[in-house]
């Protein structure tokens, strides 16, 4: 759509020394080759995530984007995005549970000075922190009130991904004598903190998510990371990255979705059952219905991935820009993104939907538990909507309207 920003913003980060891309895509695969052995049954009993957490956390991928320096992986956002794909393929609320973990965990690179950004990275990845929560604007807002001793947080906030299971929940508020809003992270363990497992979604069951109630609860000095204010004198295009490299892990889990539904239902074809015709093996060239599907379901998802692929280019040159950035080039990563979930969020519809269509009726038996990729697809599509994001892009291309800065839910 106009600026082409180099792929080499893809090794932007890679002054932060670390095992190589290839270390973290294998541990990934094997970590997902694991989660796949038992989703459904997990899926199913749909108790909180505590031991794929743990997983997680032995494969140590809940520290990848921590720089190697403060302990971590150090890995850059396009081994993370991949990372995420893999996982979401296999198990999509896991995924988008370590979607919301990595976005969160690091905000304070965005919107915290850079001493306090290295304080919490150092903490996360000696401690291995999961983090849950959300900066999305919600009404009503937290509220942050300034007393004689500092600062208590008050509020509720509802629909929380990962708060069952994080060590560290990150929230929105609003200050109570200005209404700027502010970014937050909240030890759960705190006085005043209340979870509540409330969310009875019928999809992304294992995401952790529920609500949190703050009742006057302490909040220090390295808490606040720092402005979520849209306003352009205080949030810098470099910093009003922190919307699309956030909302770029919500189409991996959506790809994941696709993929994933796309490659079990393959096998089952493979092993021979077709729901066309009894007589004809499955996957063979007779088959022209299932190879129909097949194929227009493989481009819909390889397209969705193609322009994923260039927002993630574009995502990586931004950052490479630094503070050299402006806001024309902002504008211009943020709806490539937009146009990437879109995309995406139609072929994780399409593809967990019609997928389950080649093997007819036998894909309601909850015996294979296919229908967990359609219910995890929906359900994230729900809560992330696509439609106000093809409004930017029409305004964008129509008008040259910049897209509102937005964090994904």
């Amino acid at each position: 759509m106009g600026v082409a920003l180099a792929s080499s913003g893809l090794t932007s980060e890679r002054d932060r020394t670390g095992p190589p891309p290839a270390h973290w895509l294998r541990v990934a695969r094997e970590t997902a080759d694991d989660l796949a052995t038992d989703a459904a049954a997990r899926e199913q009993a749909g108790k909180a995530p505590f031991d794929e957490v743990s997983r997680l956390r032995d494969a140590g991928l809940l520290s990848l984007l921590v720089p190697a320096e403060s302990g971590g992986g150090g890995a850059d956002w396009a081994t993370a995005y991949a990372v995420v794909r893999e996982i979401a393929a296999a198990d999509g609320a896991i995924g988008r549970l370590l979607g919301s973990h990595y976005h969160l965990s690091s905000s304070p690179r965005f919107f915290g000075e850079p001493t306090l950004a290295a304080r919490v990275q150092r903490r996360t990845a000696a401690e291995q922190w999961c983090w849950g929560g959300g900066f999305a604007r919600q009404e009503p807002s937290l509220t942050l009130t300034e007393t004689t001793d500092g600062h208590v947080l008050d509020g509720r906030q509802s629909h929380v991904t990962g708060v069952l299971v994080a060590d560290r929940i990150a929230v929105r508020a609003a200050r109570a004598d200005t209404g700027e809003p502010v970014a937050l992270v909240v030890d759960p363990a705190r006085g005043g903190v209340r979870i509540d497992s409330d969310i009875d979604t019928f999809g992304q069951r294992l995401a952790a998510g529920g609500s949190v109630e703050f009742d006057a609860v302490p909040v220090a000095g390295d808490d606040m990371l720092g402005s979520l204010s849209a306003d352009e004198d205080v949030l810098a295009p470099h910093a009003a990255l922190a919307s699309p490299i956030g909302r770029l892990f919500s189409v991996q889990l959506c790809l994941g979705a696709a993929e994933g539904v796309l490659a079990e239902v393959r096998e089952y074809s493979r092993a021979g059952h077709s729901p066309w015709h009894p007589a004809w093996p499955a996957g063979s060239p007779e088959e022209p219905q299932v190879l129909t599907v097949y194929g227009e379901l493989t481009v819909l998802t390889r397209s969705a991935s193609a322009l994923a692929d260039q927002a993630q280019q574009a995502v990586c040159g931004g950052l490479a820009r630094g503070e050299n950035l402006g806001y024309d080039e902002y504008a211009e990563i943020s709806v490539l993104v937009a146009m990437a979930e879109a995309a995406a969020s139609t072929a994780a519809q399409e593809a967990t939907t019609r997928a389950l269509d080649v093997i007819g009726a036998r894909s309601a038996s909850s015996h294979l538990g296919l229908d967990r990729f359609w219910r995890d697809a929906r359900t994230h599509t729900l809560y992330e909507p696509v439609a106000h994001r093809l409004r930017d892009v029409g305004d964008y291309f129509l008008n040259g309207a910049h897209p509102p800065f937005s964090l994904p839910v």
